[in-house]
């Protein structure tokens, strides 16, 4: 590593090789050659004077490129699809003349973007359906476990540890939808010519449109794919860019929220991230153990949300069939959010996969507060007793109000059951408080819910991406 100069975080500290290899240069270029030869190779099929020794010398020559040439050309032509151009020629000399016939420069540029962008949303699912996966485990392993609901950030009813777990789990599942939705739907330019309407193809082919249909047809079919769009200009639609910015998005909303949650759970002392045995929490406070993986998911997945209305002012600025001022930016952004994600990702898996639960401390704070929730049971069993239920409703209402000032005034423990135990009012259960306050009667259908819901909806996602379970979350640093 060169030290002197900036090194992009997102390659030396967390994405994973593959996403780096997937955006690289070598790739983007093995893709150009590649496209070079479908388009030379399928023009010699429909009949282009066009040689089978052109055509092989080229393929000779797909994955050798010549890096330093090309730089060379570059700054003498100032284009960088033209150096390439040259470069690959000065390699496959006899194909020099016919490299690039009757492309205009996106159709390497275009095509190649959207096979990238495909493998990477192929990396991402994975890593996807790994961490739902693990989270399936998680919440299946702590189904019955009774813990505190809180909304407005405050204790509410009880539910559980894996039914919370299917939350996270859920806003996957709407991710993983939306992200096949995208896969779906993608098309490549296909073989358009410069402004989107095939002109130089038709002066190719001498106005043959069906050699033309089957021109393109041929070489998207050499790249793997049947779908093409069935119009542009120069460039395949930048809201195309939009969708896919949008998808990753969401995926770091649901990544977001899940590493908030940890957060404060870990600040609760109920649940806590892994921790690995010489980890350093701070540099002053040695006891520390800060919650740094989640904290890294935060900070990359707010990047990510971050990018989609950058893509959304290029697609609105894009004037008539195309301007260059999304190609500098389009560098950055669709590479640096997959890049980005890829790290949360990575830190997900990792952190799903090694979350501890502290029950026993999820048991002191149910105690804590379990008691204001049961009043109304409590009351309820004393009507079904013979007693006044207003009465009771006051009564309790007084000594809920005592045991709060005890609670945040004095500093001590909730009271209210001592106080109710004491008070003969309340005599027709005191014999039940126990059972009354079992957290297990609090909890609803949670267990079943969860259960449920993962045998229902996660399951078969599992099922259908067995093949690439098993990964492991990867933390570099």
């Amino acid at each position: 590593m060169d030290n002197s100069v900036y090194q992009n975080p997102l390659i030396t500290r967390y994405a994973s090789k593959a996403m780096a290899n997937n955006f690289s240069e070598e790739k983007r270029i093995s893709l150009w050659r590649k496209l070079w030869i479908a388009l030379a190779e399928s023009e010699m099929e429909l009949g282009l004077n066009i040689t089978k020794e052109q055509v092989e010398e080229m393929k000779k020559y797909a994955t050798d490129i010549n890096f330093e040439v090309a730089e060379e050309f570059e700054k003498k032509l100032r284009h960088d699809v033209m150096a390439h151009v040259h470069a690959f020629g000065s390699q496959a000399t006899s194909a020099m003349p016919i490299i690039h016939l009757g492309a205009t420069s996106c159709f390497v540029d275009c095509n190649s973007e959207v096979i990238i962008i495909a493998d990477a949303l192929k990396i991402i699912k994975e890593k996807l359906v790994n961490v739902m996966d693990k989270l399936k485990a998680f919440a299946l392993k702590y189904k019955d476990v009774p813990t505190l609901g809180f909304t407005h950030l405050q204790p509410a009813q009880l539910t559980t540890v894996g039914k919370r777990a299917t939350l996270w789990l859920q806003d996957l599942e709407m991710d993983y939808y939306n992200l096949v939705n995208l896969e779906n739907s993608i098309k490549l330019r296909g073989v358009k010519g410069t402004t989107g309407t095939q002109a130089s193809f038709m002066e190719l082919f001498n106005g043959d449109e069906e050699k033309i249909k089957e021109l393109e047809k041929r070489v998207v079919n050499k790249l793997g794919y049947e779908k093409v769009y069935g119009v542009t200009g120069q460039t395949y639609p930048r809201k195309f860019d939009y969708n896919v910015l949008c998808v990753l998005s969401q995926i770091a909303q649901s990544a977001y929220k899940f590493s908030n949650d940890i957060r404060i759970l870990q600040n609760m002392k109920e649940v806590e991230e892994p921790f690995g045995k010489n980890q350093i929490g701070s540099s002053a406070m040695a006891y520390k153990r800060n919650p740094m993986r989640c904290e890294r998911m935060g900070a990359l997945a707010r990047f990510v949300i971050s990018l989609p209305m950058n893509s959304a002012i290029t697609a609105g600025t894009q004037w008539f069939e195309r301007t260059l001022d999304d190609s500098a930016n389009r560098r950055i952004v669709n590479a640096q959010a997959f890049l980005a994600l890829d790290g949360v990702l990575n830190v997900y898996m990792n952190v799903s996969e090694n979350l501890v639960v502290y029950e026993k401390v999820i048991e002191k704070h149910i105690k804590a507060e379990l008691p204001f929730m049961a009043t109304e049971n409590i009351m309820m069993e004393c009507v079904k007793a013979g007693g006044n239920r207003q009465d009771l409703h006051e009564k309790i209402r007084v000594l809920s109000m005592e045991a709060g000032k005890t609670v945040k005034v004095e500093g001590k423990e909730n009271n209210l059951i001592d106080l109710i135990k004491a008070d003969k009012t309340f005599a027709p259960v005191h014999d039940k408080l126990d059972d009354i306050l079992d957290a297990k009667k609090f909890i609803g259908r949670a267990p079943m819910q969860t259960v449920e819901f993962i045998s229902n909806e996660i399951d078969p996602i599992l099922e259908e991406n067995k093949a690439v379970l098993g990964q492991k979350g990867d933390v570099k640093v």
